[in-house]
Order: C-alpha cells, then sequence, then structure tokens
C-alpha cells in the first residue's frame, strides 16, 4: 500500500511517530485533537503507550530500555513519579507497545523470604547454567535497582529452566536482549536474559532441566552472561535464596574470590 502510493517505509514511519508525538503533547496540554500541531522538536520515530493499572514510569522505561529520567524528559513530564492510568507516553525508538506488567516485575525485596515462601517437594528451583561464575549480585546498581543475579558463562551454553511451567514471554527487548520469561506453580515465574538465541515460544510448556534458551550477550550487558530472575507474585526476590547451595557456579564464584584475593 505505501509503495503504491509513492511513499517510502520509513517516511510513512516518520510521519506516524510526528502524529503520535503530536497526540501526546496535545493531550497532556489538554487540547482538542482538532487544534495544529505544536512547533516543537520532534524527537524521532517511536511509538505511545498508554499507562495501564500497575504501571508506573520506572517500570514503563525498564520495558522499554529506557531511563526514567529520559521518559520524563521527552515527555514534559514534571513529576515523574506521577503517572495516571490511561496517560499516553511516548517511546522513542520503540517498535511495538509492550506489556509492561509482564515483562517488569512491581517491585524488589532484598529480604529473604519466610519459610512458607519457599515452594516444596518437587516445586524447588535448580540453577539455570550447569556451571559458570556469578558476576552481579541482587540489589541496588547504582541508581537503580538489579532485580536478578549475573552469571558468566561461555556464549552459546545451555539455559536450563529452573522449574516446570509455562513460557508467558519469548522476544527481544533493548535492554534485556533476547529473553524468556517461563511462570511457575505458586505464583512463581524466572526470567532469562540476554540470550543469543531463545529456543521456546510464548505458550510452550516446559519441564524442569529442559533448555530454553543459549547464553550470549544480546541487549545491554558487558559480555556473556545469563541474567537470571525469580519473581513471587511478580515482586523480585533474590534468587540466590532460592537456588540449591553447594552449586558449581557457587564452588567457581569463591574460587574466582579466592584468587582475586590473592
Amino acid at each position: 500500500m505505501v509503495e503504491r502510493m509513492g511513499v517510502n517505509a520509513s517516511g510513512a514511519r516518520h510521519t506516524r511517530a510526528r502524529a503520535a508525538w503530536a497526540a501526546v503533547l496535545m493531550t497532556a496540554a489538554g487540547c482538542s485533537a482538532t487544534m495544529h500541531e505544536p512547533k516543537v522538536a520532534v524527537p524521532g520515530p517511536g511509538i505511545v503507550h498508554e499507562v495501564r493499572p500497575g504501571e508506573n514510569l520506572y517500570r514503563i522505561g525498564k520495558a522499554y530500555g529506557i531511563s526514567i529520567r529520559e521518559l520524563a524528559r521527552i515527555n514534559n513530564l514534571p513529576n515523574p513519579d506521577r503517572v495516571a492510568v490511561g496517560q499516553r507516553i511516548f517511546i522513542p525508538g520503540g517498535q511495538r507497545v509492550l506489556p509492561v506488567n509482564v515483562i517488569t516485575p512491581k517491585r524488589a525485596i532484598a529480604d529473604a523470604p519466610e519459610a512458607h515462601e519457599f515452594p516444596h517437594g518437587e516445586g524447588i528451583f535448580i540453577w539455570p547454567l550447569a556451571s559458570g561464575a556469578l558476576t552481579s549480585t541482587f540489589g541496588p546498581r547504582g541508581q537503580s535497582f538489579h532485580d536478578g543475579i549475573d552469571i558468566s558463562a561461555a556464549p552459546g551454553t545451555a539455559v536450563h529452566a529452573a522449574r516446570d511451567g509455562h513460557v508467558i514471554y519469548s522476544d527481544t527487548l533493548r535492554g534485556y536482549g533476547n529473553v524468556v520469561i517461563v511462570e511457575h506453580e505458586g505464583g512463581y515465574a524466572t526470567v532469562y536474559a540476554h540470550n543469543e538465541e531463545n529456543l521456546v515460544h510464548a505458550g510452550d510448556r516446559i519441564r524442569q532441566g529442559d533448555t530454553i534458551a543459549r547464553l550470549g550477550n544480546s541487549g545491554r550487558t558487558s559480555g556473556p552472561n545469563l541474567h537470571f530472575e525469580v519473581r513471587k507474585d511478580n515482586i523480585a526476590r533474590n534468587p540466590i535464596y532460592f537456588l540449591p547451595a553447594g552449586h558449581a557456579v557457587a564452588r567457581e564464584t569463591a574460587q574466582h574470590a579466592e584468587d582475586d584475593a590473592t
């Protein structure tokens, strides 16, 4: 259709981006859609994300791989902590609307889980890699929060499902790179990010230990590693509390720490 009209695809995308950006600005200013487009510098191509219940600017930015500061600046938001359900947020460079509530946790809790919060019996978790070294822990990271742990290993290393479940997300994101999210019984979910390749699709049923991806360095990362998260009721928890002690990853991490100290 675009080619028949003699308009190239990139020009059409830019036109749509200008229209979307104009609509966002007019909505923020309380103007009707019949007004002329304001004389502003269009930031470029992107999409408009409509805020849904439970979302905030931090979670939206995390899903799209954009800092909250940048989102607030480009959308002229004086208070980034205050966005309303139904508000339209321009996402520069966005290609499609993302399910923010699936991709990002509601929040993170660093405290050790209570006894009743752990799965029991056959529901326990296993390490997602057969071996590797822990390179980044759960907790504060600069001005943000690291919702999981990072485990380094050779590119292409098999990434295993930590528990039985079904895949609720398998796609590519700006920050996470190739990412798989698996939902488990009891309100749990696990996240596997920066993959070289995802080997499963949304809707797949998987068993504990199945190879679901290959380790890589896609997305925003400093090198080949697996970013792994455990969530309970969509709240990020420290994965170390849920993984068996004495595993090869723990041993290799301890050995690396000992080598660095000598």
